[in-house]
């Protein structure tokens, strides 16, 4: 079993102490930050945006994993990258034109991701699933920290797993939502590659040990 990536969701951090919990992070053995960009639209939330990435992107030793739950991503995706982002995910439902929205993504130099909503059938990525380097699964609905873990995540992530082995592709996948020290093991088991928390990270007491936790379960 491969270790897993583990990216801590900064939504949950002490927006009045980032810096101190940027740098925790940076002590931690948390692989990536995880950047979740919301714009009231897409989602019913506003978090922040490119000034506060780029602020996180300063202090940061880790990479930035970005996810933009925005309309119209293609018109930001490059002000992100100058703000520090490493990975760059977008959301399939926000995308018409998916496949440019990639090619545009790596031709920043970037990562490129793809997230789906709860009600997204995996099979819609079969044809492009080489072009993606990561299949963010959505397991709660997005724009909003704190909310329950949902069951069928794991019959997602198989099924994706299945499409990306018959691919030959590298695709990871990454788990959002909702993941804890009870159904981490079980994602890493059905096929995941990288977990973010958020909550569970920044309301421990311990984040550092969590995160200690998260990586070795």
């Amino acid at each position: 079993m491969n270790v897993p990536i583990i990216a801590p969701s900064i939504l949950a951090a002490d927006f009045a102490n980032i810096q101190k919990e940027v740098e925790m992070l940076n002590s931690s053995e948390a692989d990536w930050i995880h950047v979740d960009i919301m714009d009231g639209i897409f989602v019913p939330n506003i978090s922040f945006g490119i000034p506060v990435t780029q602020a996180i992107h300063e202090h940061a030793t880790k990479p930035l994993d970005v996810h933009l739950m925005i309309e119209k991503p293609e018109k930001f995706v490059e002000a992100f990258k100058k703000a520090g982002a490493e990975i760059i995910t977008v959301h399939y439902e926000a995308c018409p034109h998916l496949h440019r929205n990639l090619q545009q993504i790596k031709s920043l130099g970037c990562k490129a991701g793809v997230a789906l909503n709860p009600h997204t059938n995996v099979q819609l990525l079969e044809d492009i699933i080489q072009d993606i380097d990561m299949v963010c699964i959505m397991s709660v609905n997005p724009g909003f920290g704190g909310q329950k873990f949902i069951e069928n995540t794991y019959k997602k992530v198989r099924q994706l797993k299945e499409i990306i082995s018959d691919a030959g592709a590298t695709t990871l996948i990454e788990i959002d939502g909702g993941v804890n020290k009870d159904n981490a093991r079980d994602l890493l088991d059905v096929g995941a590659d990288v977990l973010v928390a958020g909550s569970f990270v920044f309301n421990s007491d311990d984040p550092i040990n969590t995160i200690s936790n998260l990586k070795t379960v």
